[in-house]
């Protein structure tokens, strides 16, 4: 089976999977999701900056976990869910060192029971349902376990 990011050019994959951003060439702010050139002229996220160059740059892939809360209820449509009756998800904002902070889900197995403002978090690449055609992927946020702390779940 295929497996396809579920949003194409907003981060790679295989063992050093990153998010991809945008760094103005003019002023050097980073942003994400990043820019793609096909969807026109640009404008720069720091509303100092005139710039209208962009270059794709691989975020960091560890950050902090800047805030975090669980999904209780079903997100609506284009929402898939993962099983019927819906399971709540854990979701994480974490800031990188480029002074992003990203949302995503938190990954497969661990919940906001594993969390804490503060503690460090690492990008993985997980499915987020598979059909026909094969299997969607997305980023997710894992919590980073230190030696003497619980293992991996």
């Amino acid at each position: 089976m295929t497996a396809t990011p579920a949003i194409e050019g907003w981060f790679t994959t295989g063992p050093e999977s990153a998010l991809v951003g945008s760094r103005c060439t003019t002023c050097e702010t980073v942003f994400f999701p990043p820019l793609h050139q096909a969807s026109g002229p640009g404008f720069c996220r720091n509303p100092a900056c005139a710039g209208e160059e962009f270059a794709e740059t691989r975020l960091s892939r560890r950050g902090t976990v800047w805030s975090y809360t669980d999904a209780q209820y079903q997100p609506p449509p284009p929402y898939v869910p993962r099983s019927d009756p819906y399971e709540p998800f854990a979701l994480a904002a974490v800031e990188l060192p480029e002074g992003l902070v990203v949302l995503g889900q938190v990954a497969e197995g661990y919940g906001v029971a594993d969390l804490r403002v503060g503690a460090e978090a690492e990008l993985v690449v997980e499915t987020l349902y598979a059909d026909e055609s094969g299997e969607r992927t997305v980023w997710r946020w894992k919590p980073v376990v230190e030696m003497g702390e619980e293992a991996d779940q």
